[in-house]
């Protein structure tokens, strides 16, 4: 088993990666720096590391994709946060991806609805850039207008997203890193 290290001073900068999070998901479209650690557990980013430390514990299992799942990882996630390591996504409520995103996970994993939405899963999904790619407009909640970005996401995600909005379906929660 190897284990890497985690944040130098854990409980602050769990705080200030916390408050990052919260603005990113509160206004969605908004980039945000995690750049509190000097490296994530390979394959994951420091930022995919970051939000880990921060956000999963022993009630929040999660479910990593083949290309992010090695023991090096599994160590430090049950070591560090005390996690459960799911079977398969539509157990998790973390599910951990990479670019090369299986174009069935998103029908997988479970999604919020109307009357719960909490029960979506939140993808934290690694990108080769947050910019560079298709340009997508965001709409709704915590954006007065609207945002342009152009992350580089996979072509399935961005099909399987432009289906759920027009399904009406409240869909899962998304953090590019």
């Amino acid at each position: 088993m190897t284990l890497n290290t985690a944040f130098d001073s854990p409980v602050h900068d769990a705080q200030q990666c916390f408050r990052r999070l919260l603005k990113a998901m509160s206004e969605p479209g908004v980039i945000v720096s995690l750049q509190l650690l000097r490296h994530g557990w390979q394959p994951l980013g420091v930022a995919t590391t970051s939000v880990l430390l921060t956000l999963v514990d022993s009630d929040t299992p999660i479910w990593l994709s083949p290309s992010q799942a090695n023991d090096i990882v599994r160590s430090n996630l049950r070591f560090h946060t005390g996690t459960r390591i799911a079977d398969t996504p539509d157990e998790a409520v973390f599910a951990i991806a990479d670019e090369n995103l299986n174009p069935l996970l998103p029908d997988r994993l479970a999604h919020g609805s109307v009357i719960a939405p909490e029960h979506s899963v939140t993808l934290v999904l690694q990108v080769n850039s947050l910019s560079g790619g298709r340009m997508l407009r965001l709409t709704g909640a915590g954006i007065a207008e609207e945002r342009m970005i152009a992350p580089q996401l996979p072509e399935c995600l961005i099909e399987q997203l432009s289906d759920r909005l027009h399904a009406g379906s409240l869909g899962i929660d998304l953090l590019l890193t």
